[in-house]
């Protein structure tokens, strides 16, 4: 089965501005569980501007202990990789994320965007769907998947609030 989690916000803040809260955002005392992130490619297509960026995150592992008795989910750190496309021209950037643990039990996905808002050109708007399929355990396939679902509303929501945060103690309140 595959378990989708689908979220929408509005930055009351420009694109580039938010662009770059994202890029920047992590590691941040505001999210115990991302430990690291790190550049593994970046480069810029000179014909259309475009700047693509291959990012690897080292991530707590948040899975409950219990569930960790298998052998094979036992370890620290998990590791997401985000590849984006950033087009300055067009002020949009689209994300995509994956797990890179466990590929072979899960697949994790989440594609995301950011673009200008056709509303007022002074905000941003934020769309992000994730999915989640557990394949490779068996039984405790569907538990996962719970888990999963439960864990990544909580993450996102709480990316979203760090965000916000971020926004405000750097370019103070919403533009209007």
């Amino acid at each position: 089965m595959v378990i989708t989690v689908e979220l929408r916000k509005l930055y009351k803040y420009p694109f580039e501005t938010v662009v770059d809260s994202h890029l920047n955002k992590y590691p941040t005392p505001l999210e115990q569980n991302i430990t690291a992130v790190r550049t593994a490619e970046e480069n810029t297509d000179l014909s259309t501007g475009i700047i693509y960026r291959r990012r690897i995150a080292t991530c707590k592992n948040v899975i409950p202990a219990f569930l960790r008795q298998i052998s094979s989910l036992k370890t620290a750190s998990i590791y997401l990789e985000e590849e984006s496309w950033l087009d300055k021209r067009r002020r949009t950037m689209s994300i995509k994320s994956r797990c890179l643990t466990w590929a072979k039990y899960a697949t994790l996905k989440e594609e995301s965007m950011f673009k200008a808002s056709q509303e007022n050109p002074n905000w941003t708007e934020f769309t992000q769907c994730g999915s989640i399929s557990v394949t490779g355990i068996g039984l405790l396939n569907s538990v996962f998947e719970v888990f999963a679902q439960a864990f990544l509303n909580q993450a996102g929501r709480r990316s979203i609030r760090i965000m916000e945060t971020i926004l405000q103690e750097k370019w103070g309140h919403p533009f209007s």
